[in-house]
């Protein structure tokens, strides 16, 4: 259930929305629903890179106060209740990379401590794709399974305490 967005944050991504569809980035497809405040999108790898012609999904979630807050955006994922089993299944998975969690989690700056209003879903999208794009192996971050397995419930990733250390990848 989502908490109806400010004035300003639907102006905002009404604004982002209209110049995604005149002028996509590259490497992005965003799947047209009529949900202003949860976008999915597709993200398909840059040539010659690990992730080359690989296409994930990306949901990013708006704030009510977007942009002064910045959006969630996680590799997307679907839970499906089977009876008394939940099962997660990724669609696709989320990538192997240092920096994205089994469990769609990016761990990058600009989704959390360097995030400013001035900052769209195009650079977010393009962060990530430049991200995935210097990664010189296909691998989860070391802390993988605690880190998930501490996830659990539904934990949002703007509840972790990140450290940034890495930005070579």
């Amino acid at each position: 259930m989502y908490i109806a967005l400010s004035k300003i944050a639907c102006n905002r991504l009404q604004k982002e929305l209209t110049e995604w569809q005149l002028n996509p980035p590259t490497g992005f497809r965003h799947k047209v629903t009529d949900n202003l405040q949860k976008w999915t999108i597709d993200v398909t790898g840059a040539p010659g890179t690990l992730y080359a012609n690989e296409t994930y999904q990306l949901q990013v979630e708006f704030p009510v106060n977007y942009p002064m807050e910045a959006p969630q955006a996680i590799f997307s994922y679907m839970s499906m209740s089977i009876s008394s089993i939940s099962l997660v299944v990724f669609i696709p998975p989320a990538p192997s990379h240092p920096h994205i969690y089994s469990n769609g989690h990016i761990c990058l700056d600009i989704l959390y401590d360097s995030w400013s209003p001035a900052m769209t879903v195009s650079s977010v999208c393009i962060s990530i794709l430049s991200m995935l794009s210097s990664s010189p192996a296909k691998e989860r971050p070391a802390d993988n399974d605690r880190y998930v397995k501490n996830c659990k419930n539904g934990r949002s990733p703007k509840e972790t305490r990140w450290w940034f250390h890495d930005d070579k990848v």
